[in-house]
């Protein structure tokens, strides 16, 4: 759970990077504005890494209305849409051969999942859009069953975790990342059991080594390129991961193995 933290802070930073940068940009841009003291502060013997450059945009800003009486979210399905395509994995057993890996369905289209699964997506990227973080509480099963935020902390209110793991004070950066998750592919697992879960990004059911390149860069949305290359190591990703339940309960938003 500390790698998975760290992993955390690490992608965090790399976003806190890229807004000092921008902020730079415009103090050499008007020389009479005074950058903030925590701003210009650098520790002794730390680094500052450049940041990666931004992503071009879609091209598409367009808030779209959802038919189930929600209004004003953001699309939220993935940039690019893909048919499901099965992969078949290989692993190396303990006498060094290596042995089929269960495949791994990745879904893109949000269809393919029921009908609680899409609404309680929706629900999540509309509260996760406005900004505000304790919207997302009443959709974190208040109760028993409240939605697992692991961190590696002992606060039982999730909300409040995930402000103290976040680089603001209000938690929107926590939420950014939720929406960079739900925007990727999703898996279905342990279909048929009572553990049937549908769990974004794929990539937590999905060994790393085995992604083509172009989930590679669906992946490097998410996280760093040093986190993806020391997870690499490990075998798993090991950042942010939501699981919904066939019947529309937030089982979990959590990072780790």
């Amino acid at each position: 759970m500390r790698m998975a933290v760290r992993y955390s802070a690490r992608r965090m930073q790399m976003r806190r990077l890229a807004a000092g940068a921008a902020t730079g940009l415009m103090v050499l841009a008007h020389p009479t504005v005074s950058p903030a003291l925590s701003e210009l502060k650098t520790l002794p013997g730390q680094t500052i890494e450049q940041p990666a450059a931004p992503a071009a945009p879609s091209g598409d800003n367009t808030i779209t209305e959802d038919p189930g009486n929600l209004t004003g979210i953001p699309d939220p399905d993935p940039l690019i849409n893909k048919p499901a395509e099965p992969d078949q994995s290989a692993t190396e057993g303990p006498d060094g051969t290596e042995t089929p890996a269960a495949p791994v369905t990745v879904l893109y289209d949000i269809n393919a999942a029921p009908e609680p699964v899409r609404r309680l997506r929706a629900l999540i990227v509309e509260a996760a859009a406005t900004g505000n973080i304790e919207k997302l509480r009443p959709l974190m099963n208040p109760g028993p069953d409240q939605t697992q935020v692991t961190i590696g902390t002992a606060d039982p209110d999730p909300i409040a975790t995930l402000k103290g793991l976040s680089g603001d004070p209000e938690g929107m950066e926590v939420l950014a990342i939720l929406l960079d998750v739900l925007s990727a592919g999703f898996v279905r697992v342990d279909a048929g059991t009572p553990d049937e879960m549908y769990v974004w990004p794929y990539f937590a059911e999905k060994p790393l080594a085995t992604l083509s390149d172009p989930e590679k860069v669906e992946l490097l949305r998410i996280i760093t390129a040093g986190d993806f290359a020391t997870m690499l190591e490990y075998g798993n990703y090991s950042f942010f991961r939501v699981g919904i339940s066939p019947d529309g309960q937030w089982k979990f938003f959590s990072a780790g193995e």
